[in-house]
């Protein structure tokens, strides 16, 4: 009763952070797992459809764009962490973090740096977290196309500094973050 843990979303500048915690069912293994971020979106699509199904237990949780910017972006992570470990359905035995820092859980937890890519049951976490942002992020692009979100995800990249600099942020923006706050004082 293995539980991996790991987030999707801390280095954009929109959206929530999310994070996911997964145990695997050892005798129905999952091939392919690595990390999310190596993978196509189609073979990540696959895998979480894959994951949901053949996985003891599985949850995802997230902190809001509000508990971003009043914790600051390593507390709302940690804090999305522990929401996914207390949702599943199933205690663990062991927690297993991706990255050096844990979250407070009732379990014996451990951070294992690169994580994502070498342990299979983080790598299912990994999957999980960042395909539920993404699907969340092109959600946000239906009310809001002129950000370009389903593209960038929320990150920074040159088209959505434009569009920020363009029609400033939006409720989903996150104001701690450095070129959104600049964004704002522009405007």
């Amino acid at each position: 009763m293995i539980c991996g843990v790991d987030e999707a979303g801390r280095g954009p500048l929109a959206g929530p952070v999310l994070a996911a915690a997964v145990i695997l069912d050892v005798s129905r293994p999952i091939i392919g797992l690595a990390d999310s971020k190596k993978l196509s979106e189609r073979k990540r699509e696959r895998l979480a459809d894959e994951i949901r199904q053949k996985a003891l237990a599985w949850a995802v949780a997230s902190a809001s764009v509000e508990e971003i910017d009043r914790l600051n972006i390593l507390q709302a992570t940690l804090l999305a962490m522990a929401r996914a470990v207390a949702g599943l359905a199933i205690p663990p035995a062991e927690v297993l973090v991706d990255g050096n820092r844990c979250p407070e859980v009732p379990f014996p937890v451990r951070a294992i740096i690169g994580g994502d890519a070498t342990v299979p049951v983080i790598s299912a976490a990994s999957i999980l977290a960042k395909t539920v942002r993404d699907a969340e992020m092109c959600r946000l692009h239906i009310d809001y196309p002129q950000y370009g979100l389903e593209r960038h995800k929320g990150y920074g990249t040159a088209a959505h500094l434009a569009a920020l600099q363009r029609y400033g942020p939006a409720p989903f923006h996150r104001l701690s973050f450095a070129p959104v706050r600049e964004a704002l004082q522009e405007r």
